[in-house]
């Protein structure tokens, strides 16, 4: 099985760059103004919350991945277990519920030809059950056409030379069939006697001309839209779409151009829960929606998506799902409803064994209701392999079912967790000492709240940042293998002074140091309650580099993952991108961060994946139930400098929360805004001049802001309680620390009584798929499409 796939910031999308800051001084001096074009990203689909696991449809006695299509070609059509697919100089007819291998396989001898080059396939249009699904119109380079029985394996008609040029496309539509060659010819298909069914050698026809070379051809409501490649000029908003009322002759041919600048029409559906659009994907990663239920009946193009940074190449209308596949081998799928759309599922849909394959074809077959009672949707990819999925996505409702009655099934205790986040400034553990505020810093902390079950410190800036250092790295093939004894030693002086302050300053409980990780600047300590060992299981953790060459380390974070009796948690220490105006290096760690690949390795047992949400295997970040992300997140204040600080005098904090850059970021930027954090009742906690009370004095005299910051995000909001967030007042870094303590709600399945209640919910699942399968078939029906 291939690994589950990445929670992508978008489809199509990479992990970004890795910037080449230097130091937080360059950073500030060299901040560019924010790019107005990265406000398109806020407008993407969110996917914080989408599954990633495959609706796989086991619906065949045998495994579609045996049906083979000719390279890059994905000629193939489906009805049930029968699937007809193109090669070569072949035509292989499979019946997967019989047998892997296909069952006859044509050449050019067989049909009477000198070779059998096929360039289209479509089940022809029946009126009688029996036939619905039986015969095959195949179209060939040569511009011929034949019918197959695909029971028999007889050939029941040949129309030699219909058209001139290689045939394209076979269309549906209702009791016609519609065939499109390269030249810009359609053969209109028509039965020869009213009432009975199309059969291609006694078969009417008449002939139509639209433009020829067309990239994408389909039929929406009884009219052939197409788009050409070529019809993309300078300075256009996008490619022409062309609308043919190809069934009425002498209607006026309607060309369209979308609202805004799109790539090449690659795909195209409707949605049977909106029959009102048609939905077209474009490269570029774009997706443009037409109303065509308008007053003069030309269809208008009422929005334009970006759903990714790469090309959408092909689109399926499923229920009320827009599913969409990519180059990087996944298929999406989306609620078109909510603005911004909200993508419900992503998965990884083919993969040769080493990496993902780009997807070239989604298609519905509405044959599958009726001949094995399942919407089958299957997907063609580069690997030229058939894979097929579950139109109706039942195992995501089941879970979503199964997780409303959680508390029929489950026992509920609440444990308490203390952050501590300080961004130290490369001081030591000796320079605590002198003032009371200094002195007592770490003890206060540690006393804020009832002893914690979990104490979780995240320190930044470990050690100096520098340009010095980083030189000395670089230099070094194997990164840190210069400067290791020297960053070991840091790292192990804080942890044995946290672990240390913690023996003294909770004398009355015993703690066990859980894990402890650094990453150059950064170091992570989890301690336990020992009475909570028993409870904890599965830990582990994960650098991710933010730094120079992605080695250094100067910006990245640490993630640790632990499950409490039947709950995951993650815990992200973070250092982001710093300067001023660079908010969107900011957003771009954060992304990279929680949308990273392979944090965790993937547990073996599989009870432990109840754990876990969102079809996730616990491998990431968001699959965990409960995510803290916390230290020196780096957003900084958009107000002047006097004017900040004026209002730090005054303790007139809401006003500036307004002009805080992460607040506006959560509530905008779809990456961040799933993420909680609890209200700011503390001044700024940067920049300080050391030793001192008093705000940055040097030349720079930097905004004052909140750059240290504890957020949350919980399957269920109501299993985090925040119980304070304040800050402490040493002087020995130009930050001030930070703690946050929560009331966690951690669960324990009982697993006998969640398998009765599953059962209820399989039963409620069989119910309901009926009535989707039925509203499935009515609008195929409808679409004269079955």
């Amino acid at each position: 099985m291939p690994p589950p796939p990445t929670r992508i910031i978008a489809p199509g999308d990479k992990l970004p760059a890795v910037r080449p800051t230097l130091s937080d001084d360059e950073s500030e001096e060299s901040a560019e103004e924010e790019d107005p074009k990265s406000k398109i990203l806020n407008a993407m689909p969110d996917t914080s919350r989408s599954s990633r696991r495959p609706p796989v449809l086991q619906c065949h006695k045998y495994d579609s991945f045996q049906v083979q299509t000719q390279t890059h070609s994905a000629i193939i059509c489906a009805a049930g277990h029968v699937y007809v697919a193109a090669t070569v100089h072949h035509v292989k007819i499979y019946d997967l519920n019989l047998s892997e291998s296909p069952l006859l396989v044509l050449d050019g001898k067989d049909v009477g030809l000198k070779e059998l080059k096929a360039t289209s396939l479509e089940f022809c249009s029946a009126k009688a059950a029996q036939s619905k699904g039986r015969y095959v119109w195949i179209g060939t380079k040569d511009g011929h056409m034949l019918e197959l029985d695909v029971i028999t394996g007889q050939l029941m008609g040949t129309r030699l030379s219909i058209h001139f040029y290689p045939i394209t496309r076979i269309l549906r539509y209702g009791d016609v069939m519609l065939s499109l060659d390269d030249g810009g010819k359609v053969t209109i298909w028509m039965s020869n006697s009213a009432g009975e069914d199309l059969r291609l050698a006694s078969a009417q026809v008449r002939g139509s001309r639209i433009s020829d070379r067309q990239e994408f051809a389909e039929m929406f409501a009884g009219k052939l839209w197409t788009s050409a490649r070529d019809t993309i000029t300078p300075g256009a908003r996008g490619p022409a779409v062309r609308v043919y009322d190809i069934l009425n002759p002498g209607s006026a041919t309607r060309t369209m151009l979308p609202t805004e600048h799109v790539g090449t029409v690659t795909s195209g559906t409707m949605l049977p829960s909106d029959p009102n659009h048609v939905y077209l994907g474009h490269e570029g990663g774009f997706v443009t929606v037409w109303l065509i239920t308008t007053d003069d009946g030309i269809p208008v193009c009422e929005e334009v998506m970006r759903i990714s940074n790469s090309d959408v190449l092909c689109l399926a209308g499923i229920n009320d799902r827009l599913w969409v596949g990519g180059r990087n081998g996944t298929i999406a799928a989306y609620n078109v409803e909510s603005r911004p759309w909200i993508m419900t599922n992503n998965w990884i849909a083919h993969w040769n064994g080493q990496s993902v394959v780009p997807l070239q074809k989604i298609v519905v077959d509405p044959y599958s209701i009726d001949k094995i009672g399942r919407l089958c949707v299957y997907s063609i990819g580069r690997d030229d392999h058939v894979k097929c999925w579950d139109g109706l996505l039942g195992a995501d409702w089941q879970d979503t079912e199964l997780l409303k009655l959680e508390k029929s099934f489950s026992h509920f205790r609440n444990i308490t967790i203390l952050f501590v986040s300080w961004n130290i400034g490369a001081s030591k553990p000796e320079h605590l000492s002198g003032s009371k505020e200094n002195s007592s810093f770490l003890y206060d902390a540690l006393n804020s709240v009832e002893p914690p079950d979990i104490i979780v410190f995240g320190l930044q800036e470990v050690v100096p940042l520098d340009k010095a250092n980083v030189a000395k790295f670089l230099k070094k093939k194997k990164g840190l293998e210069g400067a290791s004894t020297t960053l070991h030693s840091e790292h192990r002086r804080w942890t044995d002074k946290l672990v240390g302050t913690v023996t003294f300053a909770l004398p009355d409980e015993r703690y066990k140091l859980l894990y402890t990780k650094e990453l150059v600047g950064l170091l992570s300590c989890v301690m336990i309650k020992t009475k909570e060992q028993a409870a904890v299981r599965d830990y582990a953790a994960h650098t991710i580099s933010r730094g120079v060459r992605g080695r250094f380390g100067n910006k990245g974070a640490i993630a640790v993952r632990l499950l409490v009796d039947d709950t995951s948690l993650c815990f992200l220490n973070c250092h982001l991108a710093a300067g001023h105006r660079r908010v969107r290096d900011r957003n771009a760690d954060a992304a990279a961060i929680i949308e990273h690949e392979k944090l965790f390795p993937e547990l073996q047992v599989l009870d432990e994946a109840l754990a876990f949400v969102g079809g996730g295997d616990g491998t990431m970040a968001l699959d965990h139930e409960i995510v803290f992300m916390s230290g020196d997140l780096n957003y900084r204040i958009d107000q002047r400098r006097d004017a900040v600080v004026s209002s730090v005098q005054q303790n007139t904090y809401e006003s500036l929360l307004v002009h805080d850059q992460l607040t506006k970021e959560m509530k905008t930027n779809i990456r961040l805004h799933s993420f909680m954090e609890g209200p700011i009742t503390f001044p700024p906690t940067y920049k300080y001049d050391l030793h001192s009370t008093e705000y940055d004095t040097s030349e720079k005299r930097r905004i004052p802001a909140w750059c240290d910051r504890v957020l949350w995000r919980a399957r269920d909001p109501t299993r985090v309680e925040q119980l304070h967030y304040r800050r402490y007042e040493p002087d020995i870094s130009d930050h001030r620390p930070i703690s946050a303590a929560f009331h966690v709600l951690v669960k324990s399945i009982q697993h006998d009584a969640r398998n009765k209640v599953k059962e209820e919910v399989q039963a409620q699942w069989s119910v309901r798929e009926w009535q989707l399968l039925d509203n499935a078939r009515a609008f195929f029906i409808d679409q004269l499409v079955l």
